[in-house]
């Protein structure tokens, strides 16, 4: 398993898991697409918005690989923000490749790709969390 070293391993100041220690000895958990209704908690979409930024500053359009990211934390945004990357895909394989939607991404989470001084940092946890 891939670990991506400089990845946030935590939404800063809560317990929003963002990658994971080490590998299932029983294989990676499959990842899945999970839906997203209107009446999430706003602590959920913070963590939602704070993983996107993470993948994008981390990533950016190109292939990655799943490698230690948590599968429930990508899970959210598996089949929407984040696609397959590859075909056949395989949604139990820590090797298995993914990319940014970029489009999909941007009408989701404008506040991540926000241009100028009014984008967000994710790095400093926000006060109300």
């Amino acid at each position: 398993m891939l670990k991506h070293r400089g990845f946030p391993g935590r939404l800063p100041g809560t317990d929003f898991q963002f990658t994971i220690r080490r590998a299932n000895k029983d294989g990676a958990t499959p990842l899945i697409e999970r839906r997203r209704f209107a009446d999430r908690r706003p602590a959920d979409r913070r963590a939602d918005a704070g993983f996107m930024a993470a993948l994008w500053d981390h990533f950016g359009e190109g292939p990655f690989e799943r490698g230690n990211l948590d599968a429930g934390r990508l899970s959210w945004l598996f089949g929407r923000e984040v696609v397959p990357a590859e075909q056949p895909f395989d949604p139990r394989s820590y090797e298995a490749l993914l990319r940014i939607d970029l489009s999909v991404a941007r009408a989701s989470f404008p506040e991540v790709f926000a241009d100028g001084d009014d984008a967000p940092t994710w790095d400093d946890p926000e006060e109300d969390l």
